[in-house]
């Protein structure tokens, strides 16, 4: 039998009304836990990700400490992006356990936070080396960035709007981003660009459709 206390977070209120985000987080959870384990508490923080001062984390911290129990959470992305938060948490002995990688010891935790952590500073150089070129070329970013962003958005709205039912099943029956995107491409559900599916393509849809 494990003790588990849960930690769920959503990034806004939208999300956290709807209860689509916590929905898919609470699925995992449901998957994860065995018949014999326990649930002692669990905590639902609606906050930034990029916010460390969370209210209901560090309650859910002082709970683990006191009871021995381990921190269970749904996401890695879900608790934090940053490789300096999550090392200090397992550094106050703090045994964290997620869903999506059952099985991975805290070296590759912290490994996966890097990895992750990597992955967004190089698109984000990329997209101001991008945006530099374009400037150079003398494109009016305010006003063509702007406009392009809006049509982007409103397709994207557009299709989990249609889709949100299928798209929505397979991802509270997925894993991780890397298994929705699978699935999508097995079942030969395209994009709205009629493209396959990536992790980071699930995650925009995802979170257009309030489910993170």
């Amino acid at each position: 039998m494990v003790e588990y206390v849960v930690y769920y977070r959503v990034s806004t209120e939208r999300q956290g009304r709807s209860g689509l985000g916590l929905d898919a987080q609470r699925a995992m959870v449901n998957r994860f836990i065995q018949p014999t384990d326990t649930i002692t508490a669990e905590f639902t923080e609606i906050e930034s990700g990029k916010n460390d001062k969370r209210l209901e984390l560090w309650k859910a911290i002082s709970l683990v400490k006191k009871t021995k129990a381990k921190l269970l959470i749904p996401k890695l992305d879900r608790f934090s992006r940053k490789v300096s938060f999550i090392s200090g948490i397992i550094d106050q002995g703090i045994e964290l356990v997620v869903c999506e990688y059952p099985n991975v010891s805290t070296f590759f935790l912290h490994l996966l936070a890097c990895f992750a952590e990597e992955e967004r500073r190089q698109i984000s150089e990329r997209t101001r080396a991008a945006l530099a070129e374009a400037k150079k070329r003398g494109t009016v970013l305010g006003v063509n960035a702007k406009a392009l962003a809006k049509v982007r958005k409103q397709q994207k709205y557009d299709f989990v709007e249609t889709n949100l039912t299928a798209f929505k099943q397979i991802w509270d029956q997925s894993p991780s981003a890397s298994e929705t995107a699978r699935r999508l491409n097995d079942a030969n559900v395209k994009t709205p660009k009629a493209t396959k599916w990536y992790p980071a393509t699930v995650l925009s849809f995802a979170t257009a459709a309030g489910l993170i």
